[in-house]
């Protein structure tokens, strides 16, 4: 805690200044964290102070709040091009990132608990710097490595916002996920130049080669990369009590779901384990499907529907160790699309699929209900090509920043 408070002071994070009435107070706590390997072991305690932005007003201390990230599609365009040239790829990581944002908006804030200045104690602080939990701080800190990057002589990509592209003297690539960010190109020099310069302006820490990002596992070996999600997969079945569970070869059992059948007692342990197989859908298109099955009955989830989510499960017993390579190969864009007519057999919709590949590596994929009824298998089979169309332009202006296409 006295670690975390006195580098809050070194950057001026706050100033303390006389309290008013008219000031919006907004709370803060100390949170404390485990953060962990990627093996699991544990890496280092962790005490922050974080601002109660519930506390705060729109239009009086926050307006704009929206913060762009890096899409999955993007994560895998730049592994493929990677894997496929043997360009040097490394993790970095900014230490507070959200510390370094700086505020537009007046915002006070009370005194950290135990950190109360004695010969101020009715003081409040009034921050210059954002703080975790408030709602603007990912805007802020975005704004702050936008102008940095831009200095620096990047350009954002406009198809995807969180990628930064440099091309002279050499390409560089650059991919923001909040404060986790991936920089790639085919000089390892010019890489570790633009890493030195961005140290300079934050604490940037290289953890290598990239190995484990958002949770996903990252080996990088001659025959390319692989990227899997082994850890989150086994959390997951400890979550849902199912390590013991007997495997199954398919993740979608014979029987539709539908809206019949008696309730669940308790919706919550559904909800959660539906949403958080949506996250595993990032390596394993191979349950997209099934996934998008479930996620249909939030509302009023059913029996059936919990052993639909159950078979997934112990489908993914089966398969743990499965995932997605990314492998060197003639880099043509071809992609598939396909519909089923009326399959939802209550509301008749169809459902659209499509997968796009980049050279032998799959980047994009989809398993999604149609929002309309089509009236033909011809009408359903346009509309999802229109939707695989879509993907395909927007992955088009990518790669034509980038000079691939």
């Amino acid at each position: 805690m006295q670690e975390e408070f006195n580098a809050l002071q070194a950057t001026g994070t706050w100033s303390l200044v006389p309290s008013s009435p008219s000031h919006n107070l907004v709370g803060c706590k100390w949170v404390f964290r485990i953060k962990k390997k990627s093996d699991g072991s544990i890496d280092r305690y962790k005490a922050r102070l974080v601002a109660k932005g519930y506390h705060q007003q729109a239009g009086l201390d926050y307006s704009e709040t929206f913060s762009p990230v890096a899409k999955p599609v993007t994560i895998r365009i730049l592994l493929t091009l990677a894997a496929s040239h043997n360009w040097f790829l490394n993790q970095l990581d900014v230490s507070n990132a959200f510390l370094h944002g700086f505020l537009t908006e007046d915002v006070f804030m009370e005194q950290p608990p135990g950190f109360v200045a004695p010969d101020n104690s009715s003081y409040v602080c009034k921050l210059h710097k954002s703080l975790y939990g408030l709602k603007q701080a990912p805007r802020a800190w975005y704004d702050q490595l936008y102008t940095s990057l831009l200095s620096l002589g990047f350009q954002a990509s406009q198809s995807d916002t969180s990628l930064f592209i440099l091309k002279v003297p050499h390409l560089v690539l650059i991919l923001v996920y909040v404060d986790d960010i991936i920089i790639t190109g085919p000089s390892s020099a010019a890489c570790q130049t633009i890493i030195s310069k961005l140290g300079t302006q934050f604490p940037i820490k290289d953890l290598g080669p990239l190995h484990y990002f958002l949770g996903l596992e990252v080996h990088q070996t001659d025959h390319g990369i692989f990227l899997s999600q082994q850890k989150y997969a086994l959390e997951l079945l400890s979550r849902a009590k199912m390590e013991g569970a007997k495997p199954c070869v398919t993740p979608v059992g014979s029987l539709k779901l539908d809206h019949t059948g008696p309730l669940l007692q308790n919706p919550v342990e559904y909800r959660s384990l539906a949403g958080a197989l949506q996250y595993l859908t990032w390596t394993r298109p191979d349950i997209s499907f099934a996934v998008n099955q479930v996620c249909q009955f939030m509302h009023t989830p059913r029996e059936s529907h919990m052993q639909a989510v159950k078979r997934i499960l112990r489908y993914l017993k089966g398969t743990i160790t499965d995932g997605m390579w990314f492998k060197k190969g003639h880099l043509d864009l071809v992609s598939y699309s396909d519909a089923d007519w009326a399959g939802c057999h209550f509301d008749r919709r169809s459902t659209s699929g499509y997968c796009v590949f980049f050279g032998p590596n799959l980047i994009s994929w989809s398993a999604k209900k149609q929002p309309t009824v089509a009236r033909s298998s011809t009408e359903a089979e346009y509309r999802s090509l229109a939707i695989t169309a879509a993907e395909l332009t927007w992955i088009c202006k990518v790669l034509l920043i980038l000079a691939y296409i």
